[in-house]
């Protein structure tokens, strides 16, 4: 079968490896209709290139056909329409008992010290090959996949494997009080779909902040009150025109959907750099032991936010000695949440709002839709933000 393969730092591409096939009694396979591609797929296009290996399999939002299941694949069946969430879980241990899969006990990547196995995301989160490719194999899927109907576009429901319970879990941990505000840092799928959630479930305001034009006109198109940090010649100017709009407090939660690619953090941006000159298996160990985020975005929400407030973080995070201002995060009374979403833990809660009306906007989401083939062009695109590109999806 033809897949996207990771070769290096920025050189993706795609190559023919072999046709997955059942391992596991609880394995399945799907031939993939439509598979999206992830702003934390560019953090293995840029950063996190120590944890791979040549010929990977990337990506993990996948959705498609049922071809084959193994004898204990639950109630699965060959020709279901299947989405598959970027995790991997049993869905019977305590942890995923308790709404949390990505924890799964089954599953974890402990040599690694990591969490549940993850499809197409390094070394770290198991290796296992990922969904942009013609077929895929599905560890654990009594659980994982989710049916969805037939009838609608792929993208009515493509978006259940990752980027709606991202979004939907990142403005759930912001406990935003009813009629309450929040800010939105990033404006891409993640971000934008979280703003959409949160004026959905009755935020009065919601900020968005980004710097690229077409990114800040789509989320003013859908009610968003938008900033572009390029009109703005410091960070405290940003704070205090939000806070104009917020009672003088700051906003009651903040949404960092950035993460470690924030622009700014130039120490932490050229550690990154010069970790990709080491032997790979040097820097890995530096990464892990030493290793450092780009952390604007997180510190310009904790700047942001209200006192008493909650920050939630949704973009990926991957350093191991970042340093964090707590005395400021103590004495503002903040309340920090963050982790991979807990896909399945959300997903009645969404569907519903994907069957019959449209009210989150997914249909028209995806900015770009190519063919596999052009998975290579689509990493460049999405990497390089040009083309206007919010959201690519693949189809095999």
């Amino acid at each position: 079968m033809r897949a996207v393969t990771w070769q290096g730092k920025r050189d993706v591409r795609v190559e023919t490896v072999p046709d997955p096939r059942i391992e596991q009694p609880t394995d399945a396979v799907i031939r993939v209709t439509s598979t999206g591609l992830c702003g934390s797929d560019l953090h293995l296009y840029e950063v996190f290139g120590p944890f791979m290996t040549p010929g990977d399999v990337l990506g993990h939002e996948p959705m498609g056909i049922v071809e084959e299941v193994g004898p204990e694949a639950g109630d699965l069946k060959v020709g279901d329409r299947v989405v598959v969430p970027f995790q991997i879980a049993c869905g019977h241990c305590w942890m995923c008992s308790s709404g949390l899969p990505t924890q799964c006990e089954t599953t974890q990547v402990r040599d690694e010290g990591m969490g549940a196995a993850l499809f197409g995301y390094s070394r770290l989160y198991g290796a296992v090959p990922g969904g942009q490719a013609e077929y895929l194999r599905v560890p654990q899927a009594q659980f994982g996949p989710i049916k969805v109907p037939e009838g609608p576009a792929d993208d009515r429901f493509l978006y259940l494997s990752d980027v709606l319970p991202t979004a939907w879990q990142a403005v759930q941990y912001a406990a935003i009080p009813p009629g309450g505000t929040v800010a939105v840092l990033g404006l891409g799928p993640i971000g934008d779909m979280a703003c959409r959630v949160a004026l959905h479930q009755g935020a009065e305001k919601v900020f968005g902040v980004d710097l690229v034009p077409e990114r800040l006109l789509r989320a003013r198109g859908r009610g968003v009150d938008t900033f572009d940090l390029n009109g703005f010649d410091k960070q405290e100017e940003l704070i205090e025109a939000i806070r104009d709009r917020t009672g003088g407090r700051g906003p009651d939660a903040v949404i960092d959907a950035v993460g470690t690619e924030a622009h700014g953090s130039p120490a932490a941006r050229l550690g990154q750099q010069a970790a990709g000159l080491l032997p790979q298996a040097w820097a890995a160990k530096l990464f892990q032991k030493a290793g450092t985020d780009r952390l604007a975005a997180l510190l310009l929400a904790i700047e942001l936010v209200r006192r008493g407030g909650t920050i939630s973080l949704s973009g990926v995070y991957g350093g191991a000695a970042d340093p964090l201002p707590l005395l400021t995060l103590f004495d503002k009374q903040v309340q920090l949440r963050m982790g991979q979403a807990n896909v399945r833990r959300w997903v009645d809660d969404i569907l519903p709002l994907l069957v019959d009306e449209d009210p989150l906007g997914v249909d028209g989401f995806a900015t770009h839709h190519v063919p596999l083939a052009e998975g290579a062009e689509a990493y460049k695109t999405f990497q390089e933000k040009a083309d206007c590109a919010v959201k690519i999806v693949m189809r095999p």
